[in-house]
């Protein structure tokens, strides 16, 4: 249930983001793709890119202040941690930054929950969040920690928020303008065959009604591709934080990770996707799942060619 929950959630925040854009081009008035002649293609297009790719870069924006927000996220400061705990937290952060290359200090925070979890988000490199839950600060060793660190690091550190949100961007674009499309067509096929009346059979609400429901459902249905890709950069940032610690470290704390076997938690999807702890896979989740079996993941560390 609780996987459930947080893809219907995730799913959510994605179709609020679509819908709202699409709400205010209606009630603004902006359709030129609407012509005597039907739909105008490239004009229609070009105008879903927009409203999808703003969507997402809006959603990318804001997304250290939402993870904060649904987290319970307490920030630590970094010249004056509370304690040792904190301290080392921040000198493990702060070194793999440097490590990897990022220039200005991620945002460093914790979140209370039992749940032994961590994850990496913020619009750039420079201007990024890793937040750790107090279940991983009590439950793991400093070895597994670095290497907990050293993948969230490589997520800042290889853009993978800017990456996801490209995605979103696409399928937003996408998704809206094949609801569009069909939306047309079947209310061209439903309009009356009196040739006196052009009027669209489902009215400019229905036809605004039915937009919705087939995005809501294009969209559910174009989610593989993006959780595909979320799953491809979790192996690069297993990868990675190989590289700044050591292979055995990171395989350590994936292995460790496996043995709480709790997942990301359901009341933030908005960030399920750049935590380190997946849900394990069964044959539903391995399409809708932001995370590869942690077995799977030790296994690619354990074959590859670092």
């Amino acid at each position: 249930m609780a996987f459930m929950k947080r893809i219907v959630l995730f799913m959510a925040v994605n179709m609020a983001v679509v819908l709202t854009i699409s709400v205010l081009g209606n009630v603004l008035g902006v359709r030129p793709y609407l012509s005597a002649r039907g739909i105008d293609y490239g004009a229609l297009l070009m105008l879903c890119a927009l409203w999808g790719f703003a969507g997402s870069f809006i959603s990318l924006q804001l997304s250290r202040w939402m993870a904060k927000r649904a987290m319970g996220v307490q920030l630590i400061d970094p010249e004056r941690p509370g304690g040792s705990a904190e301290r080392s937290l921040v000198e493990k952060v702060r070194t793999l930054s440097m490590k990897a290359g990022i220039e200005t200090l991620p945002e460093i925070g914790v979140y209370d929950s039992p749940e032994v979890n961590a994850f990496a988000t913020g619009p750039s490199k420079n201007r990024a969040l890793v937040a750790v839950s107090t279940g991983l600060l009590e439950r793991m060793d400093n070895q597994a920690l670095e290497g907990v660190l050293g993948h969230e690091i490589s997520h800042v550190a290889n853009g993978d928020m800017v990456t996801m949100t490209l995605v979103q961007g696409v399928v937003n674009t996408f998704v809206m303008f094949f609801a569009r499309v069909l939306a047309f067509a079947i209310s061209s096929a439903m309009s009356s065959r009196d040739r006196d009346d052009d009027r669209p059979a489902l009215g400019g609400f229905g036809q605004y009604m039915l937009v919705m429901l087939l995005e809501s459902v294009l969209m559910m249905l174009a989610s593989p591709l993006i959780y595909w890709v979320s799953r491809r950069r979790e192996f690069r940032a297993d990868a990675g934080s190989a590289h700044l610690t050591s292979r055995q470290t990171m395989i350590h704390a994936l292995e460790s990770l496996a043995g709480t076997r709790v997942g990301a938690t359901a009341a933030a999807p908005s960030v399920a996707t750049m935590m380190i702890h997946g849900e394990p896979a069964g044959l539903w989740a391995k399409l809708y799942s932001s995370h590869p079996p942690l077995e799977a993941r030790v296994a690619a560390l354990r074959e590859a060619i670092l």
